[in-house]
């Protein structure tokens, strides 16, 4: 097994190349618009709840569209639902160019763009991720994963700086505009795709999943008794609901990103660019973790490393929150500043590896015809608890400090997971060589 990172999906198969290079184009732009985004309301309220808000904005299409995109992605064309919510999202991006170039000062406009972006992500993301189950071998999933979550990691070390870099050079009328540009390459990516229309078996050859009476009754048309149906699935099926429920621990108790406008702007100093290397941070450490990762193919209890990734994140968070505790008194803000970017880059590495594991026990225990509605629930989890958390941590720190949101935050996602250890020793002993829900 190689230690370094696994291209054989790139090597070996030109439509999940051409998808690969598309969205990590595309991210970069996604993620220089989220942190452009952030500093524009900032910049409007110099209210660090208003930059919360834009969490709550998100977070309500993110549930909606994305639990009923994944029942379009389980009974339509994954290649065309793809192709119709990119396309929604390059309207948007649009759209936040044009009010940039316009001067806009109103934050309600920036919510409602950030909503309109945020629904067409929910159906796009369950839509491609549940291709790639479709176009490579089971085998590759983990490798797959690996290198989609380097990319994602690479997108969110260019996207941040470049934001900051876009923003005090040109102002948001530049950064916005980039974004618009370059994520057309998502799709040129799906559009390059054959079709893939549902398979009319829950069962690809060699997947070792059974289908069952109770499967074959949650072949529904799209709506809300097929969305329960995801539900019902993932009722009965512990270690698949586990990967989400130790995601929401660390996203909603310990997520930093809210709290990065004040850093800059007043705790380590340094404006724009203090807010874009500390986003970065995070993606270079998850860039180095998955530099590394040939050999977490023959890792067998993944469950077990997920619970363990989890936990370096929230000391990660913890060490962040006390280094902005000490900025200017104990530590220069230079110091602290320095300190706080190696435990983002630890959080980063932690990060990236709980999702592949995450990812990979989602795809590898669910049947296809309820993989869409799965990927919708995760899309919920994983984009939606981010911004949950940056809600709760925007007004939490409005009352106790941004420091101190950090710490305690990290504190009780470590906590968290020791909690989850005790009392689901199931999913610690979770095998992938025999991937059971």
């Amino acid at each position: 097994m190689p230690l370094l990172l696994d291209l054989e999906p790139l090597r070996s198969n030109t439509d999940y190349r051409r998808l690969y290079a598309g969205f990590t184009l595309s991210n970069v732009g996604s993620q220089l618009a989220v942190v452009a985004i952030g500093l524009q309301v900032y910049d409007l309220t110099r209210s660090t709840a208003s930059v919360g808000v834009v969490g709550l904005c998100a977070l309500v299409p993110l549930v909606v569209m994305g639990l009923y995109g994944g029942t379009l992605v389980d009974h339509f064309d994954r290649r065309v639902v793809g192709l119709v919510a990119q396309s929604v999202a390059f309207v948007v991006s649009v759209l936040c160019a044009v009010q940039a170039w316009m001067g806009n000062t109103s934050v309600l406009v920036l919510y409602a763009l950030v909503a309109a972006w945020n629904a067409a992500f929910a159906v796009s993301s369950p839509a491609r991720t549940s291709i790639y189950p479709r176009i490579l071998r089971r085998d590759q999933l983990p490798a797959a994963n690996a290198l989609s979550v380097f990319a994602m990691n690479a997108s969110m070390t260019v996207g941040p700086l470049l934001a900051g870099l876009l923003v005090d050079w040109g102002g948001f009328r530049a950064a916005y505009t980039v974004d618009a540009i370059i994520t057309t390459a998502a799709l040129w990516g799906l559009a390059r795709l054959p079709s893939l229309p549902p398979e009319p078996d829950s069962v690809r050859q060699g997947d070792g999943l059974a289908t069952t009476v109770a499967d074959a009754r949650q072949r529904r048309a799209p709506g809300i008794r097929s969305v329960l149906d995801g539900f019902s699935f993932l009722a009965t099926r512990p270690n698949v609901r586990m990967t989400f429920v130790s995601d929401i621990c660390a996203m909603v108790l310990a997520q930093p990103r809210v709290l990065f406008p004040a850093a800059g702007a007043v705790i380590f100093g340094g404006g724009a660019t203090t807010v874009g290397a500390l986003s970065a941070a995070a993606a270079v450490g998850g860039i180095g973790a998955m530099f590394f990762s040939g050999r977490l193919g023959s890792v067998v209890h993944q469950g077990r490393a997920i619970l363990v990734s989890i936990v370096g994140w929230g000391a990660a968070i913890a060490g962040l929150g006390a280094a902005m505790l000490a900025a200017g008194d104990i530590l220069t803000r230079g110091q602290a500043l320095w300190v706080g970017l190696v435990c983002m880059a630890v959080a980063g590495g932690s990060d990236s590896v709980s999702a592949v594991f995450r990812t990979t026990i989602l795809q590898s225990a669910t049947p296809d015809h309820l993989r869409g509605r799965l990927q919708g629930v995760f899309i919920v989890v994983v984009a939606g608890g981010p911004r949950l958390g940056e809600l709760l941590g925007g007004f939490v720190a409005e009352n106790v400090g941004e420091g101190t949101t950090a710490l305690a935050g990290g504190i009780a996602c470590v906590a968290a997971m020791v909690v989850l250890a005790r009392v689901t020793p199931g999913f610690l002993r979770y095998d992938a060589r025999n991937p059971t829900p």
